[in-house]
């Protein structure tokens, strides 16, 4: 390992001595061998802190920290702090990467200079803990490969998975690193990397296998549930496509649009109106304002058209009306379910 590695692994720990090894051997193992781990103790009461110190004397690549129990933002920060890489790779102690994972991404990144970090396609496990909607959701984030497609998926959710990023450490301190704001940290820091210009991808191969079950922070703590996510999207949306000041309109009168607008409204964004293709719904009002059909909503005037309804297939109908209309999608129509 030379003295200043060119990648830091932010690792944060809590509590993790079930899976811990098998993690750490994946990274112990990889076939890019130049990196260093940085392993944050936050406050683990169980053997995690012993299993750390072995890894460290068996693998001089390992560097550990401890603090109080502080959360995951406060451990990546401080992780980054110590990072000497130009490169900052996430890892979590519960998830397994496969052997070539840097070799991968670093090759992805030499690539193309213009790319500010990348990710990798994942695969949930184990098989008898994921659920159909986990297995959706994979789909759809493994479908995100190139930086035009990361851009439009922008809105929709985290178009990276959090473990999987790869990152150049300039432009995440460019960015301010991570922040505790209520709403998932990674998820904001891609908003705001992309929001200053950054360009992102993916090596198409699955090459994290990320660990499911009910334990995950992601399902237990509130700054991951779905009024936090939406709080997340409509202030990025607010400070970037909408700093102009324009209104939205919102596709879609279901739960999703009507939620979209409430927050909206908390957030002070203008509603123009809501589309519908349900003759049920148009020329009625919610919250305010008309509910319009598709030729009528076509036909507004100084708004950001934002599609509000994920079932499947409905994206892609949508992308397919917008570009029809004339109307670009990351400018005048951006999809955000």
């Amino acid at each position: 390992m030379s003295a200043a590695p060119p990648v830091s692994v932010l690792l944060p720990v809590r509590d993790g001595a079930a899976h811990l090894e098998e993690a750490a051997a994946s990274l112990s193992g990889q076939t890019f061998p130049d990196f260093e781990v940085l392993a944050v103790d936050d406050g683990s009461s169980d053997a995690t802190p012993e299993l750390l110190a072995d890894w460290a004397a068996r693998d001089g690549r390992v560097r550990l920290l401890r603090q109080e129990p502080a959360g995951i933002v406060a451990a990546l920060e401080r992780a980054r702090a110590s990072a000497r890489g130009g490169v900052l790779a996430r890892m979590d102690a519960d998830d397994v990467c496969e052997l070539s994972r840097f070799e991968r991404q670093a090759a992805l990144l030499r690539s193309d200079p213009t790319l500010v970090g990348c990710g990798c396609r994942v695969r949930y496990f184990p098989d008898a803990a994921v659920r159909a909607g986990a297995r959706r959701y994979e789909r759809w984030l493994n479908a995100c490969m190139t930086p035009d497609e990361v851009d439009r998926a922008m809105f929709v959710e985290c178009p990276l998975a959090h473990p999987t990023f790869y990152l150049r450490a300039e432009a995440v301190a460019a960015v301010g690193g991570y922040r505790q704001m209520g709403w998932p940290e990674d998820y904001d820091l891609v908003l705001r990397l992309w929001a200053a210009g950054g360009r992102m991808a993916k090596v198409p191969e699955v090459l994290l296998h990320w660990r499911e079950g009910a334990g995950r922070l992601s399902r237990t703590h509130g700054r991951y549930d779905p009024e936090a996510f939406r709080r997340c999207k409509v202030h990025h949306l607010r400070t970037t496509l909408l700093a102009d000041g324009r209104p939205i309109l919102i596709w879609g009168a279901g739960p999703v649009g009507k939620a979209l607008s409430r927050e909206a409204r908390r957030q002070r964004v203008g509603l123009r109106a809501f589309a519908e293709v349900d003759p049920r719904k148009i020329g009625q009002e919610i919250h305010g304002v008309p509910v319009l059909d598709t030729e009528a909503a076509l036909s507004e005037p100084g708004v950001l058209h934002v599609g509000a309804v994920g079932q499947d297939g409905v994206r892609a109908h949508l992308r397919g009306l917008m570009a029809d209309a004339g109307l670009a999608e990351g400018s005048d129509f951006v999809a955000m379910a």
